[in-house]
């Protein structure tokens, strides 16, 4: 397969990911923290309503978790496309 057919899947598994992950996010933050608001807050979770939790803590929580997700799904990609940083490019 050519360098350029190469790119173009990386880049294309690349965009896969984060509309994956994007989504996830988008349903928790607004899903969650806005529309099903007061399905969930029928739910207590240590004295709060799951809807309150959800949009204080729950969104910014999940979006950290995506980030190191990410990081370990392109880490794999880089390894699987050869395309991982070598030692002197760290530098």
């Amino acid at each position: 397969m050519s360098n350029k057919n190469l790119k173009k899947e990386y880049w294309k598994k690349n965009l896969q990911y984060l509309a994956v992950l994007l989504s996830i996010w988008f349903t928790v933050s607004y899903g969650f923290g806005i529309i099903l608001v007061d399905v969930l807050d029928k739910i207590k979770i240590g004295g709060f309503k799951l809807g309150f939790w959800f949009s204080q803590q729950g969104s910014i929580l999940v979006f950290v978790i995506i980030i190191f997700v990410y990081v370990r799904l392109m880490n794999k990609l880089d390894k699987k496309y050869h395309v991982e940083e070598k030692e002197e490019q760290k530098k």
